[in-house]
């Protein structure tokens, strides 16, 4: 008896013993997996606000945020470091140049200039990771070379004041895409945000996406009303990006794409770049976002002039009112949605880590990549779809962006409207 029972205890251990072995190399396989298809494909992230964290911080002196070290324990973490986007395998990263567009006239201008140079900065900083890049063959060269490609998009209209010549001059001091409003309307588009002031864009405002399709920027439509998103797709002879926003069918927020944009996207051989923002992608947590202002409003209303009061009290209401989390899954669910609508071509990665206060359980930082990844393998999604929304759907945009920029460029000089004198 005693014979059996060992032998009985002997065949549950091995048995225990080889499921764990069997488990880890199932996560090791697909680890292996993923590398496997993000080196031979950048990972391409359409907007990171990693910019502004140096100005809020520490007034962009480098040295006082080492992105080099550990950033994930500090009492306000970061949600980026080299280490961590090391661990989520990014091999380019669209750094947003925002400026608030409570910045007017030319301090948006010179601000968004100085947010230029912190990206620059960055690069020399840190040479042996970042290298600048300009065009589509710039990002598959410095991937490649083991390196992560560093480009720069423009989050708003406002930071050009109402001027191609700056326009022009941003594009080159390395900016390739120009979200064309923030969160409120410009002089030429309108928001997503408040009422239209324009019903889309104004006729300075197609020349301006004139003159960016010229110049062989990319138009980024997130931010914009769904009647200025029509618009641009007129008008625009380039594809367009959506650089960080989810669809709007599964979650009804005002930053998302709508179905029928969506449809249209297809046919101007556009992207939208799936965002990791709580609001965008879960409704529980849109409603609990919606709440969350309206408390805010409530209490700047109630303690007017005394913002310090009004920090402290929304701080006590978050914390009595903690938010649901949005998951892997539901990004996911997004990424698909834009696949069933748009096309499996049309669809990429906009992360907005640094720009968001909470992020989606699971996708903490630049280091959880891979985990989106994982579920849309475990849901049966083919390499060839991963890799297009990893990078290639968005180098295609850009090498087409650039074709039309070499047509145009030979067909037309630069634009020098003035808004005055056509928007009346």
């Amino acid at each position: 008896m005693k014979r059996a029972i060992t032998l009985l205890a002997l065949l549950v251990t091995v048995h225990v013993g080889a499921a764990a072995p069997s488990g880890t190399a199932t996560a090791e396989g697909s680890g292996r997996h993923i590398d496997r298809i993000l080196a031979e494909v950048p990972l391409i992230d359409g907007h990171n606000d990693l910019p502004w964290e140096y100005r809020d911080r520490v007034k962009n002196h480098l040295a006082q945020l080492d992105i080099g070290q550990d950033q994930s324990h500090l009492a306000k973490p970061l949600h980026t470091d080299i280490a961590r986007l090391r661990q989520g395998r990014i091999g380019a990263q669209f750094w947003s140049v925002y400026v608030p567009v409570e910045l007017k006239g030319a301090d948006a201008v010179l601000t968004t200039m100085e947010q230029i140079d912190v990206v620059h900065r960055l690069a020399a900083t840190y040479p042996d990771v970042f290298e600048l890049a300009y065009t589509a063959d710039d990002i598959t060269r410095i991937h490649k070379s083991g390196k992560i490609a560093s480009l720069i998009g423009m989050e708003g209209g406002h930071s050009i004041d109402n001027s191609l010549a700056a326009l022009r001059e941003f594009y080159r001091a390395g900016a390739r895409y120009m979200t064309i409003t923030h969160t409120a309307s410009t002089a030429w588009a309108d928001s997503e945000s408040g009422a239209p002031l324009h019903n889309g864009l104004t006729p300075f405002g197609k020349i301006v996406i004139g003159e960016m399709n010229r110049l062989g920027m990319l138009v980024d439509l997130s931010h914009v009303s769904p009647k200025t998103m029509q618009d641009v797709l007129d008008v625009s002879l380039a594809p367009v990006i959506f650089s960080h926003s989810s669809t709007r069918a599964l979650v009804d927020h005002p930053r998302n794409v709508p179905d029928d944009v969506l449809q249209r996207l297809k046919d101007l051989d556009g992207v939208v770049m799936v965002s990791f923002v709580p609001s965008f992608d879960s409704d529980k947590a849109r409603l609990h976002s919606a709440d969350q202002s309206a408390e805010e409003a409530r209490l700047k209303d109630l303690l007017r002039g005394d913002p310090q009061k009004v920090k402290e009290a929304l701080a006590k209401w978050n914390a009595a009112n903690p938010g649901p989390r949005a998951t892997i899954a539901d990004v996911a669910d997004h990424i698909e949605h834009v696949m069933n609508v748009a096309g499996v071509d049309h669809v990429g990665i906009g992360g907005d880590f640094d720009g968001i206060t909470s992020t989606p359980a699971g996708l903490e930082s630049v280091a959880d990549y891979p985990k989106l990844f994982e579920e849309l393998i475990r849901r049966g999604h083919s390499d060839d779809d991963l890799k297009k929304l990893a990078g290639l759907n968005v180098l295609r945009v850009m090498k087409k962006a650039e074709a039309v920029a070499a047509r145009l460029q030979k067909e037309r000089p630069p634009a020098d409207a003035l808004i005055g004198e056509v928007d009346k």
